[in-house]
């Protein structure tokens, strides 16, 4: 199918960039009355880049990203949903996976080998293939019907919200759109990757550079961010480029500016994460200097930000320092206590290895009501710094990973 016109007719974009359309339906793969497989299709070919979880049992939908990415192809679209993971399902799952593209693609009239799949869900499940059958019809027919926010509702699982943003770029040739769609709230602990999300613009690419970009982009980003320490077997960022306004980045400036503008989209949607956060009312703000290196800094920053007990006394608005003072002294990274400091939401705690004089829970008891909560953590007198946003933990995350498949 190659080659042959698409049967699809692109409509208002709505907030999506220019060449873009979105489309959803309901498959009643978990639940009935709520879309959960949804469609992005690009009117040209685009130029993808991709990051993924490192966890090693990676989903069937993880799996042929990788390999779609790695043959050069161009790509046309971006298949996505939720209540079936695809994960853990061996040879099957993998097939099914394939079919399900398969099927989308003898709709849209494209070839399946452009289309990219992305899913959420329980691990260990087969796909419904049946339910995916009969869905398919109505997907395609709804391209053009739905907006940013709509597709992100599709593969939306224990959010509490839909999570996207979109950001006009001004380069030196006109202006280019960002938009980002994003789905997690749990399993939350990045490396490389963190959910699924989409990243779409109509600005002219380099595909030599894009994904390096991107990568750069999304380290920055997606991979400060944590929930609850867990990494999922199907963490999927997808980046396509399709180059419809025409716009190239020409020129150093212009190559800076979109950087810094795709940097700053991808950290509103990466904070979204740790704000939404399963049961969460806080966002902690770590931020760690004083380090040897980069890696000792974010190794301190890791070991606060998946501690326990430091997320369970923010998420109970109690002052109690010792605790991060104990979760940076186990970091593993070398250190004398008495060059460690620490302050929360801008009050200094301790210093030379003992807390400094004055009523913390008094000074603290406004400060910690906000849903922001600053730490500053120096480990000594280096260079190495880093910076990471975790959640508390709450009784709601009990709750509700407690009956997850109820």
């Amino acid at each position: 199918m190659a080659g042959a016109a698409p049967v699809f007719v692109m409509k208002e974009h709505f907030d999506l960039p220019a060449g873009f359309a979105a489309g959803t339906t309901q498959a009643g793969f978990k639940k009935e009355g709520r879309d959960d497989l949804g469609l992005i299709v690009s009117e040209k070919d685009a130029v993808c880049a991709g990051v993924f979880t490192t966890n090693v049992f990676k989903a069937a939908p993880v799996l042929v990203c990788q390999e779609r990415l790695k043959s050069g192809k161009p790509v046309r679209g971006i298949v996505a949903n939720s209540g079936q993971a695809n994960a853990c399902t061996g040879d099957e799952g993998l097939a099914n996976c394939k079919r399900t593209l398969a099927m989308v693609g003898a709709a849209l009239n494209l070839d399946p080998e452009t289309l990219m799949p992305m899913s959420t869900g329980v691990i260990g499940d087969q796909l419904k293939m049946d339910k995916w059958e009969a869905a398919v019809p109505a997907l395609v027919a709804s391209l053009g019907r739905r907006d940013a926010e709509g597709f992100t509702r599709a593969f939306m699982t224990t959010d509490a919200f839909p999570k996207f943003a979109s950001q006009d770029i001004a380069l030196s040739g006109g202006t280019v759109r960002l938009t980002t769609m994003a789905k997690g709230a749990g399993m939350i602990c990045p490396n490389m990757a963190t959910m699924l999300c989409v990243v779409l613009t109509d600005a002219i690419v380099d595909p030599a550079k894009w994904q390096a970009l991107f990568a750069r982009c999304a380290d920055k980003t997606f991979n400060r961010v944590s929930v609850d320490g867990d990494t999922s077997t199907n963490d999927t960022i997808l980046a396509l480029a399709n180059g419809a306004s025409g716009v190239a980045m020409t020129t150093p400036e212009d190559e800076r500016v979109f950087e810094e503008a795709l940097t700053d989209i991808l950290h509103t949607t990466a904070h979204m994460l740790v704000k939404d956060g399963e049961g969460a009312t806080k966002v902690m703000i770590i931020h760690v200097h004083g380090a040897a290196t980069d890696r000792d800094a974010e190794q301190v920053a890791r070991t606060v930000g998946h501690s326990q007990l430091v997320k369970t006394a923010i998420y109970g608005r109690d002052a109690n320092w010792g605790r991060i003072v104990a979760a940076v002294g186990r970091s593993g990274v070398a250190m004398k206590p008495e060059d460690v400091s620490v302050q929360l939401c801008g009050v200094e705690l301790f210093r030379n290895g003992q807390p400094l004089g004055g009523n913390f829970d008094a000074a603290l008891e406004g400060p910690l009501q906000e849903e922001n909560i600053p730490m500053d953590i120096c480990i000594g007198n280096g260079s190495g710094s880093y910076t990471l946003e975790a959640s508390d933990l709450s009784v709601g995350y009990v709750k509700l990973n407690s009956d997850y498949r109820s």
